[in-house]
């Protein structure tokens, strides 16, 4: 699997280390962004607010209301950071439905995992200091802390399993043409000259 598929397709599964490999290489594209995107923005002064990118769960990049320092960053900064969520978002959810595929589970186990924790952390200061709210926090809290462990720590299933074959088998990498057999360029039986 090269790593276009592995960071933009959700199709078949990856091991825990390409989830991390990929992980990693997800979180330093995030940091050289808005790196790039600072100094962009600094060249040509620009005020930007603050710059980051939350894929705590997919949905925790989006904001409903604004702060002042939001408000008084210019429509580049906002719109290049949008577009970052969206293609960051988008690979770390092919990675994460990969690697839940590896654990022979659906890609829907994202919801529980990532997207509610994200969702929870949005709506906190609206639902306030009730019991339920106090309860939602805490389940989604277990569900993103086993989501984790899930993604990052438990091993894929053994064998193919019904999203494919398993990332870790053995491949066959012999190819048809033997290169012992073409090398022998002296019978075996052959020995020195009798004469000699």
């Amino acid at each position: 699997m090269d790593y276009k598929s592995s960071l933009f397709s959700f199709e078949g599964r990856i091991n825990r280390a390409r989830y991390w490999l990929a992980s990693l290489m997800i979180l330093c594209a995030m940091f050289f962004s808005l790196f790039m995107l600072a100094v962009i923005c600094i060249s040509h002064d620009i005020s930007t607010g603050p710059l980051s990118i939350n894929l705590v769960g997919i949905s925790a990049s989006i904001k409903f209301k604004l702060t002042h320092d939001d408000a008084s960053a210019a429509l580049f900064p906002r719109v290049a950071v949008l577009a970052m969520r969206l293609v960051f978002g988008w690979c770390y959810a092919a990675i994460s439905i990969k690697r839940l595929h590896d654990r022979n589970k659906s890609g829907w186990w994202i919801v529980p995992y990532l997207v509610a924790p994200g969702v929870c952390s949005q709506f906190d200061e609206w639902l306030g200091d009730s019991w339920p709210a106090v309860f939602i926090s805490y389940a989604t809290g277990i569900a993103f802390l086993w989501g984790l462990i899930e993604l990052n720590c438990l091993k894929g299933t053994r064998g193919p399993n019904r999203f494919g074959p398993n990332p870790l088998a053995r491949r066959d990498t012999r190819s048809s043409w033997d290169q012992h057999s073409e090398l022998g360029l002296v019978p075996h039986s052959a020995g020195p000259s009798a004469g000699v």
